[in-house]
């Protein structure tokens, strides 16, 4: 930990620039005094906080540090026609891209509560699931993962039952329910931190372990749950901006 500090305090210094290649683990032993393998310890905790980056048989770097992105989170953008992460990435001079897959399933548990499901009926499936990687043509890694899940109730037979097929494809939540007589009227976002799972970090392309925001989503039709949504970003990289109107006084 004390070496992990020292190393940490050197990258954001500067002393280590980003693109900086690291002495050899042997050399960096011989400095502090300490076997290679405390060295390999102490790297790899750099490494899952993203400040280091393992390039097999080259060594390790320090990492490029990523420009701050801005994810705008806005009812009245929701509200628009079209998809809200390429409106965000048009307003600032990107391309937008995004990759999905869908399937239907059993809600699992804490889906199923957010959803307001009754009690599963044994194996039968309930929701439609939706995985997304949201990237930008500009950058070479992913912005954000999302994972969606809508009722089989309200979508099962329509145009919409794929958010990624048919005559609505790739439009938002609040446009494609409209296209149903389904008027969204309300939405929540609750928003907390945790280590990323292995997977979640390969597919971002940040160390494993590495801190990302998490962001519950959930949009309603009254009283109803009409989907709800985990979307996952990198916390060191990423700035969730929240706006809206004031209401009458």
């Amino acid at each position: 930990m004390r070496i992990a500090a020292d190393l940490r305090t050197r990258i954001t210094r500067g002393d280590l620039a980003p693109g900086d290649r690291l002495p050899a683990r042997q050399e960096l032993a011989a400095e502090y005094g300490v076997a290679p393998g405390v060295i390999t310890e102490a790297t790899k905790l750099l490494v899952r906080e993203g400040l280091l980056v393992s390039r097999p048989g080259a060594g390790m770097f320090v990492r490029q540090r990523r420009q701050r992105r801005s994810l705008v989170r806005s009812w009245f953008r929701e509200r628009q026609a079209g998809s809200p992460f390429a409106q965000q990435m048009e307003e600032q001079g990107r391309r937008g891209s995004w990759e999905w897959s869908s399937d239907t399933m059993q809600a699992p548990p804490d889906v199923r509560e957010r959803l307001g499901l009754a009690d599963p009926d044994g194996d039968r499936h309930d929701v439609m699931r939706t995985i997304y990687t949201f990237a930008s043509a500009d950058d070479d890694q992913p912005w954000m993962l999302s994972t969606s899940w809508e009722p089989l109730a309200l979508t099962k037979g329509t145009l919409i039952a794929f958010p990624e097929g048919g005559p609505h494809a790739g439009k938002g939540v609040t446009h494609r329910m409209a296209a149903i007589s389904v008027q969204v009227d309300a939405w929540d976002e609750e928003v907390w931190a945790r280590a990323a799972a292995r997977d979640e970090a390969r597919q971002l392309g940040i160390g494993a372990g590495s801190i990302v925001l998490v962001v519950e989503r959930a949009y309603f039709a009254g009283e109803q749950v009409v989907e709800v949504a985990d979307i996952i970003v990198p916390a060191d990289s990423t700035k969730l901006v929240y706006n809206g109107p004031v209401g009458d006084s």
